[in-house]
């Protein structure tokens, strides 16, 4: 190591360029350290005695040809650390600079990575005499020199089967007759922590098998031959992985998973072998949250019994732990994830499962403090449109000493943005979930409801048992949300409206007018894609749902403010609680339900049959239920998606196919609510924009007056 002392007074610079290879193969993203060697003087008893040390500059990393470069430096001698290198003394590399003078240093990993085919016999024993056969099986060994404490992450190619127990060690099944490449991608961790962190993860390069094989015999073929045709084949986007994360994060929002929860907690059951894995994770998590955050807080301002406070606060846990696709565990589970892409005619992503796209190919990394975090592209947008406002990384409920700012955006909000629709409150309460629930607590405290109801001559003792917990819910009244102030803010999100007594006289300051039309168009023209790209003879055109989508993202985004971070998960929580409320056996035997009907959540059957001694809708909640689910869904992928920005229309094309069970479910349930066809194939046909409200109570009338 070359110890010249460091040279001051010269404004004239050079520049370090680095390259980093194994074998020749460029490494990319590998990160490497500058250090000024700088001279220490002794001054002072017990100082150090006279000599050098090294002084932290930067870091840097390489490109995809292996190369960085260390610009602008003072003329002095510097030490080049790579953080991949595993042996101490190849790993540093001394360098003096001159004035406008360029020095080259380079590294070598020392890996030696080779790939090595080998086709196998029948038996699984290897045959080194014979070349492939097209649908021969061929085993590729990945080996390299390596210390044995640190593991190098080897990800195989798409189509290649790993060997259980083996370590880099992959089969794959000959395709084509001619020399096939078999790329792998090698990612080398760090060796040593760099002094700043960059946010990097590890380092990649490539690793190259070339498999040679021969077309088999021609065989005579007899008989009747048949040819199909298949759909237009499409490439993976990064953002598969957002749609796929929202799928399953709105999908363990489902009430029968937070009945299963509630069973959990309060019953002591087991939990269910079918939730996927990140679930039986955040099971634990959510048990914490709710006896030790939230459950000393939830405390009612007057003496009440303790069933109700307990279940308010143990459905706020579930809430808050499954409504973000961003919080850990991340809610991917791989092998049902590839099977719902396979299903949807979407390639799966190449060298990577879904979970390490979302995390090291879709989010943004931002600075919070010292350190990074990440987040969604469109919050990236978002946050750089706010230079000048800085990080919060703790609130109101952290240690005062901590905090340090009175003002700022919560990281948490950048890195874990919890993603609900309002629209799954709004259908849930056209389906009269709130209204039997709000008829149901009159009754308990001896009100009756106009000179007719129905409700009066029904027996309340089957309801004994829930006694204590309708008396908090009943007292608990002044702190839920409001018809008024719901059916507010679901004018301000999307246009959409209650009608009724209750609400009548709405002055709303702002609203989304155009959200009905907009929406709609966008399903009409989904439906007329997927009718071309069901017909295996063309290729289906993407553009119309591209801009259909930008405009839906717009709208919907310029309606995200006011109560938009809080309302739809208050709203979430106080229905989640009314459904497992009338889901409780008490309520079969207090509402004559048809037991024979087959519902998929234990609650709608008491909705439909409060409506049916009401006289209210004969439209089963179903499909209301339905039109709630796929609405969030689709519209969390708009919302959240960085539709602005997007030129190519094969985002869309993949958004179309893979959502399309949601779309057609919309389209079927909103036609089954309010005889509306959304499904129009006709790309000139005009859709209907009318208020689903005024849809409801014209059908309402048509019923009443047929009765």
């Amino acid at each position: 190591m070359t110890t010249t002392p460091f040279a001051i007074g010269t404004d004239r610079l050079g520049t370090i360029r680095f390259s980093v290879h194994d074998n020749g193969r460029p490494v990319s993203n590998a990160s490497c350290s500058l250090f000024s060697v700088g001279l220490v003087s002794q001054t002072g008893k017990g100082a150090k005695a006279a000599g050098y040390e090294d002084h932290y500059v930067t870091t840097s990393a390489t490109d995809e040809c292996g190369r960085g470069e260390f610009p602008k430096q003072p003329r002095g001698t510097y030490h080049v650390v790579c953080h991949h290198v595993p042996k101490p003394m190849e790993k540093v590399l001394s360098v003096t600079v001159e004035p406008d003078c360029v020095h080259d240093v380079c590294f070598e990993l020392g890996l030696r990575a080779t790939a090595t085919p080998m086709l196998l016999n029948p038996d699984c024993t290897p045959n080194a005499c014979a070349l492939p056969q097209v649908g021969d099986v061929v085993e590729v060994r990945v080996e390299y020199d390596y210390p044995k404490d640190i593991v190098l992450d080897i990800q195989a190619p798409a189509g290649m089967r790993p060997v259980p127990g083996v370590d880099n060690v992959w089969r794959w099944n000959v395709p084509s007759p001619g020399t096939h490449e078999l790329r792998f991608a090698a990612f080398v961790p760090y060796v040593d922590v760099p002094t700043t962190p960059t946010g990097r993860v590890s380092a990649g390069f490539g690793v190259v098998a070339e498999v040679e094989g021969k077309g088999k015999e021609p065989q005579v073929v007899s008989g009747d031959v048949g040819v199909a045709l298949q759909r237009t084949a499409t490439v993976t986007t990064s953002d598969l992985s957002l749609w796929q994360g929202i799928l399953n994060s709105t999908g363990q929002l489902a009430f029968n998973n937070y009945q299963h929860y509630m069973d959990t907690l309060f019953c002591g059951e087991s939990d269910s072998p079918d939730l996927p894995g990140f679930e039986h994770k955040r099971f634990e998590e959510k048990r914490r949250t709710f006896r030790e955050v939230l459950r000393p807080k939830r405390l009612l301002p007057f003496t009440d019994s303790d069933a109700y406070r307990v279940v308010k606060a143990a459905t706020e846990a579930f809430v808050m732990i499954n409504c973000g696709v961003l919080k850990t565990p991340r809610p991917f589970d791989e092998d049902r994830d590839l099977a719902y892409l396979k299903r949807r005619d979407l390639p799966p992503p190449a060298l990577a499962t879904v979970e390490k796209v979302f995390t090291n190919q879709y989010l943004v990394p931002f600075r919070a403090g010292s350190a990074f975090d990440s987040t969604l592209p469109y919050l990236a947008v978002i946050r750089s449109k706010l230079p000048d406002i800085g990080i919060k990384l703790q609130g109101l409920d952290s240690d005062l000493e901590n905090v340090g700012q009175c003002t700022g955006i919560l990281q948490d909000k950048l890195a874990n943005p919890c993603l609900l629709e309002l629209i799954w409150s709004y259908w849930h309460e056209e389906g009269m979930l709130v209204q039997t629930m709000n008829s149901i607590a009159r009754r308990f405290q001896n009100v009756r409801s106009g000179e007719r109801d129905p409700l009066v001559n029904l027996e309340i003792d089957p309801l004994r048992p829930l006694n204590n917990v309708l008396w908090g819910y009943v007292q608990d009244e002044q702190h839920r949300l409001s018809i008024v102030r719901r059916n507010y803010e679901y004018d301000h999100h999307y246009g959409l409206r209650l009608e009724g007594k209750a609400v009548q006289r709405m002055q709303a300051a702002d609203s989304r007018s155009r959200f009905i039309e907009a929406f709609h168009n966008l399903l009409r023209y989904c439906t007329s894609f997927f009718k071309q790209d069901d017909d295996t003879t063309v290729r289906a055109d993407a553009f119309p749902v591209l801009n259909a989508l930008k405009e839906v993202h717009l709208i919907l985004s310029q309606g995200a403010h006011n109560q938009f971070g809080d309302l739809p998960s208050t709203a979430r929580i106080e229905m989640l609680m009314q459904q497992w409320l009338l889901a409780r056996p008490e309520f079969r035997e207090f509402l004559p339900t048809r037991i024979m009907t087959a519902y998929p959540e234990p609650w709608m059957d008491r909705v439909d049959a409060m409506k049916k001694v009401q006289g209210w809708t004969d439209t089963s909640v179903l499909h209301f239920r339905n039109l709630a689910i796929f609405g969030e869904q689709i519209l969390l992928s708009i919302r959240w998606g960085h539709w602005s920005d997007v030129q190519d229309p094969l985002q869309a094309f993949n958004w179309a196919r893979f959502f399309r069970p949601q779309i057609q479910g919309y389209s079927h349930a909103y036609r089954s609510v309010t005889g509306v066809e959304l499904a129009l194939e006709s790309p000139d046909a005009k859709v209907d924009a009318t208020l689903p409200s005024v849809l409801l109570q014209r059908r309402l009338a048509t019923q009443q007056r047929a009765a």
